[in-house]
């Protein structure tokens, strides 16, 4: 079983990401559940996706992920990542952007929220922390919306300690499932940020 949590702010394309990585594992046969916590999200909150796959073959009883059982989180923003920790597995790999968005919480408080010590403490997790450095990546791609195909694109392409594909799915599967997932008039445009961000960062 590979367990998912994808994290962010609405209007940041977190529950069209959770759409195409359960689209990328369909395509390979496997069973896929998924759940979503939406709430504000129209208004700035938070938004919270469950992704889970029957890698090995199981079928999916349950869509959520339980405490500590994600082998992956993908944060759309630090504050974000801090906040879904629980849910990731103490070896598992955390992908997050490194660029605050204010929350609606945050913009209601008296206290300053900026980024760099919320990833200071991320990176001091156990397991693995990758941070994105969105900002360029998203400026090379030409695309401000794009964030939800540039996290997924590094997150995807993360490696086992063998070398194999740490979800199980292929850049090539990812594609497919943004054919399927995204408006026809925007599938080139994002297939082309795909292929932006693994050259790029050298991904494979």
């Amino acid at each position: 079983m590979k367990n998912v949590v994808l994290t962010g702010i609405g209007g940041q394309g977190t529950v069209l990401a959770a759409k195409i990585l359960a689209q990328a594992a369909q395509v390979r046969g496997w069973h896929v559940r998924t759940a979503e916590t939406i709430g504000m999200a129209q208004r700035g909150g938070s938004v919270t996706s469950h992704v889970r796959m029957g890698n090995e073959g199981e079928h999916v009883a349950s869509p959520l992920v339980g405490a500590g059982a994600a082998d992956m989180l993908i944060a759309f923003e630090p504050g974000e990542a801090a906040r879904m920790l629980g849910l990731l597995d103490a070896q598992g790999v955390l992908v997050t952007a490194s660029n605050v968005k204010q929350p609606v919480t945050a913009s209601l408080s008296k206290t300053v929220y900026a980024a760099a010590p919320v990833l200071e403490a991320l990176e001091r997790r156990e397991g693995a922390t990758v941070v994105v450095d969105e900002s360029a990546l998203l400026e090379l791609v030409g695309n401000s919306k794009a964030l939800n195909i540039v996290l997924l694109t590094v997150a995807i392409s993360q490696r086992d300690a063998q070398g194999n594909p740490l979800l199980g799915i292929s850049l090539d599967e990812f594609k497919e499932a943004i054919r399927v997932c995204v408006k026809p008039k925007f599938v080139d445009m994002n297939l082309a940020a795909v292929d932006a961000v693994c050259k790029e960062l050298g991904l494979r």
